[in-house]
């Protein structure tokens, strides 16, 4: 059941995935003034599409990707809005615009998750264990903390922050707060342990919905997320990895099937997830990637003519292949992991 599930579900993550990446390409695209022949969702039949102004928006029956066909991006154009004819910088903007999409797409959904949950926690407290350093000091619930050992706290995150290098250098914290009176007071609190052996003082903190917050820490969260697929890939490249943690689209389907039946918020994590993964791999310096077709640009403004159109579409094409090769060996071992295993 969860097969056909997956399959549902990974139409349209695909579906959304490409949209937002492609549509990076494209509006960057129109930005600079490059000419778009075609926007398409899926690759393959078409089913259906529509023109307008000078570009033609497409619906193809395999929704296993999606392109933005531009004037003169594999083939010389005398077009003065051809891709070939415009300056490095435009080119580079075009290029980079889906990998930024897939990386705004993800902070805005971890945005929503964080923000919905809570973003962290706020300075106000909540609850005061009895028996605790704080409950001893007089600390009740409704206080808000203002500044620890001196150093004001805004945010919940900068209370925790302050506790904990507090108990690192010492027994006790200075706490300032104001109390549900509206009093402010000062007072010192030492610290006891939980159950894993961190400090603390007894108190815990409301949760926020700030989106503001939510976006700062969607923010950070992408990009650790980001710093920890490329530990990932880095140790696949240097054989420290296996060849089993990669998955083809059947292994997805597999992944998005189960997590499908857990509930909407872990799929829109999980495309999240996704979106950064994609974002990762276009952006690596592989021929026909857009990180591959970046780093031509890059070589091309420097060495001027010494690459031309057709040396740069050859390496490109044998990329293509490689891909290919690549995903139909994935598939392979996807289906007999995931379906005949």
């Amino acid at each position: 059941m969860h097969i056909i599930l997956g399959l549902i579900a990974a139409v349209i993550i695909f579906a959304v995935l490409v949209a937002v990446h492609e549509g990076g390409h494209f509006f960057a695209a129109k930005a600079v003034g490059v000419q778009v022949n075609e926007f398409s969702i899926g690759m393959g039949p078409l089913i259906y599409k529509r023109e307008k102004n000078g570009t033609e928006y497409s619906l193809r029956a395999l929704p296993i990707g999606g392109y933005v066909a531009l004037e003169g991006e594999d083939e010389d154009s005398d077009n003065e809005h051809a891709f070939n004819n415009r300056p490095a910088w435009a080119k580079a903007v075009v290029l980079v615009a889906g990998v930024f999409m897939n990386f705004v797409l993800a902070v805005l959904i971890l945005a929503v998750l964080i923000t919905y949950f809570g973003t962290s926690v706020t300075p106000d407290i909540a609850k005061v264990e009895k028996g605790s350093p704080a409950y001893e000091a007089g600390i009740r619930a409704g206080s808000t903390i203002t500044a620890v050992d001196g150093r004001s706290t805004p945010e919940g995150e900068d209370v925790r922050k302050a506790i904990s290098k507090a108990a690192g250098d010492g027994d006790s914290t200075v706490i300032t707060f104001i109390d549900a009176g509206g009093n402010k007071k000062e007072e010192t609190v030492g610290f006891s342990e939980d159950e894993n052996g961190n400090k603390i003082i007894g108190v815990q903190f409301k949760a926020g919905h700030n989106p503001l917050i939510g976006l700062k820490y969607g923010l950070i969260d992408s990009v650790k997320m980001e710093k920890e697929m490329l530990v990932v890939l880095g140790q696949m490249v240097t054989g420290q990895g296996s060849a089993g943690d990669v998955v083809g689209p059947v292994g997805i389907v597999d992944v998005v099937g189960k997590t499908a039946q857990t509930g909407f918020i872990n799929m829109l994590y999980l495309l999240a997830l996704l979106s950064l993964n994609l974002g990762l791999v276009n952006i690596l310096p592989f021929p026909a990637l857009d990180g591959g077709r970046l780093l031509f640009v890059i070589i091309r403004a420097v060495t001027g003519n010494r690459i031309t159109d057709e040396m740069e579409n050859r390496v490109n094409y044998a990329g293509i292949m490689v891909l290919f090769t690549l995903m139909i060996l994935i598939t392979v071992k996807d289906v007999y992991t995931f379906i005949l295993k």
